[in-house]
């Protein structure tokens, strides 16, 4: 399935937002491989046997978009870079419910880096990451949403930078910041 034109699901976010319920059907066929692509990003990094799938993530992260229907769209970037956030907060929210009831929650303590970040290896503590990533947002929160955008959402440096609207350089280096700041307050959390 080759992915719908970006002005085409564009300005059915846009009808969308201004009542038409009958965008929001159009656009589902059109976006759903990308949600699923995202889906199966994120799920690619949990752990082996996690109660959740690649089409809960998703359906469940749809759900909560359909809550954003009041957001003024801008385009299928700003649509994606929305979805990518809402699966985040999706498998960050199950991790709590899931692991955090008792003490530990029996939860690996891990450290990110450069191979955690590129490795299948599902070996991150989602609770942690989304602690130490809500500490970056308040310092810089475009750094905040390239990590989010690129190793929750699998974006590319040039799909990131289209989210954001700035260069590719400028996702390149926020990445490269990001993954150290990130690596100092994770391992900040296990001593």
């Amino acid at each position: 399935m080759t992915p719908a034109a970006p002005g085409a699901v564009t300005e059915l976010l846009r009808a969308w937002s201004d009542g038409d319920e009958g965008a929001l059907e159009r656009l589902v066929p059109l976006v759903e491989a990308e949600l699923r692509r995202l889906a199966r990003g994120y799920m690619g990094r949990e752990r082996r046997g996690h109660t959740l799938q690649v089409t809960a993530l998703m359906n469940e992260a749809f759900l909560r978009l359909t809550d954003a229907r009041r957001l003024r769209w801008q385009d299928r970037a700003h649509f994606l870079g929305i979805s990518a956030r809402l699966m985040r907060r999706v498998l960050v929210d199950h991790a709590r419910a899931r692991g955090y009831q008792k003490r530990g929650g029996g939860a690996q303590q891990v450290t990110l880096d450069e191979a955690l970040l590129v490795s299948p290896e599902p070996a991150v503590d989602l609770v942690a990451l989304d602690r130490a990533l809500v500490a970056l947002a308040a310092v810089d929160a475009r750094k905040s949403r390239v990590i989010e955008l690129r190793f929750f959402g699998g974006l590319s440096v040039e799909e990131a930078a289209d989210v954001l609207h700035v260069s590719a350089d400028t996702v390149k280096r926020d990445w490269r910041l990001a993954k150290l700041w990130l690596l100092r307050e994770l391992d900040g959390d296990t001593r």
